[in-house]
């Protein structure tokens, strides 16, 4: 499991007193109220800071950072990801996961034959999607419902779905 977690990418300055526009890559934006302690980090640089207000901008939203008062400060931090440590992450509901700890995860059907395993999560407006990557086959796209997928165990990094058989010609 990673240790820290991405809850954002600084996209823009907004004004001129050191404020940063944020696209968040989290879903739950009410996260960004309660925010203290992030880093801030691009390659191999990081930035150890703290937010000291937060406010709400259409999709965005806008930051202040400690020790950054100016629009020169912030312009060099343009695509810098913001991250938060796991232990200062939001609480997770039954059933709810972050999407780093699904990737990589070895996926098995309602037989607990293995069929391959999670590359990516597709996140759309009704629900993720896992995509499963099968050697030498099409990927498997499998929403992420009670009904297709019935277990998800992030520490053994293993999640069981239900399959269709579906017919072929």
């Amino acid at each position: 499991m990673e240790d820290r977690l991405r809850v954002g990418v600084i996209t823009a300055p907004h004004g001129i007193k050191g404020e940063v526009k944020v696209y968040p890559t989290t879903d739950d934006l009410n996260r960004f109220k309660s925010l203290k302690k992030c880093f801030l980090v691009s390659g191999s640089k990081e930035i150890e800071t703290e937010c000291t207000s937060c406010k709400f901008l259409k999709n965005m939203v806008v930051l202040k950072l400690a020790g950054y008062d100016s629009i020169n400060d912030i312009e060099a931090l343009r695509q810098y990801d913001i991250l938060v440590n796991r232990e200062d992450a939001v609480a997770l509901e039954d059933g709810e996961f972050f999407i780093c700890d699904v990737i990589g995860s070895k996926v098995y059907d309602q037989n607990d034959t293995e069929i391959g395993v999670i590359d990516d999560v597709l996140e759309t407006p009704a629900n993720h999607i896992f995509v499963i990557k099968k050697k030498g086959q099409d990927d498997i796209y499998v929403p992420v419902v009670k009904e297709w997928v019935t277990d998800i165990d992030t520490v053994n990094k293993t999640v069981k779905v239900h399959l269709l058989k579906i017919a072929e010609d």
